[in-house]
């Protein structure tokens, strides 16, 4: 049986938020992981009452360090969300190192990271899920964004390498590819280039965080048990692979 104590990286905001409060009202013990938004981690706790914990999910040892905490006071990870992630776009040839490493570091070796911190344990108890949530852009590249989608392309690589790693242990591993969805960054965006992006989904809407938090529910249930190295598009048909 899994155990119902989840962590979400990136969990305080946007899609993070989302499937940590799905998770929240499946159940769940949520542990939400966040970089450096205070506020949002504030706001998150009175809403939920869930815990919060700063993390650098770029650092391992921190990442050791909050896991062990979390087991602490919540008891075993039976779910890790790896949804935490960055962009610091630009064409390549333009490309500062530093916005080359730090995507990276965020949003891959973060997946590394954090699966390093459980996978023992819920190896031993041989039962987990793991859900790592990539992107569009990491199947079929985006202009400017080399850093990102090679980061979410190895996100997908990484999945099923660990999936049959973990499959015989009762861990099963997946991958969501969100298309664009409806959040704070999507609004923000200039209008104009917004409706350009809604005319290239053929269900001609953005996505919500509810329906990503959907799947990743389905995805750590018993429903969903004997699927482990899959990816899930939700991209409104944008993209089909």
């Amino acid at each position: 049986m899994i155990n119902k104590v989840a962590i979400v990286t990136g969990g305080t905001r946007g899609i993070g938020k989302e499937i940590s409060e799905y998770l929240i009202a499946e159940g769940y013990q949520v542990a939400a992981f966040y970089a450096d938004n205070d506020a949002a981690a504030k706001a998150f706790k009175e809403k939920t009452g869930a815990k919060a914990y700063k993390v650098d999910v770029a650092d391992l040892a921190a990442c050791e360090k909050a896991v062990a905490k979390v087991e602490r006071e919540l008891g075993p990870v039976g779910v890790l969300v790896n949804n935490a992630g960055i962009t610091r776009d630009g064409m390549l040839h333009k490309m500062p190192d530093e916005n080359w490493h730090v995507v990276i570091e965020t949003n891959l070796t973060s997946c590394y990271n954090m699966c390093r911190a459980v996978i023992v344990g819920m190896r031993e108890r041989g039962a987990g899920r793991v859900v790592n949530i990539s992107s569009i852009n990491g199947q079929k590249g985006q202009l400017g964004q080399a850093n990102y989608s090679a980061a979410k392309a190895g996100m997908l690589g990484f999945t099923k390498a660990l999936a049959l790693e973990s499959a015989r242990k009762g861990i099963t591993v997946n991958a969501i590819c969100p298309g664009y969805i409806k959040t704070e960054m999507t609004e923000s965006m200039d209008s104009a280039v917004l409706e350009a992006i809604v005319k290239q989904i053929p269900v001609g809407r953005m996505g919500t965080p509810k329906e990503i938090a959907a799947i990743v529910s389905f995805l750590v249930s018993d429903k969903a048990a004997f699927i482990t190295g899959a990816t899930l598009s939700a991209n409104g048909g944008q993209y089909m692979s």
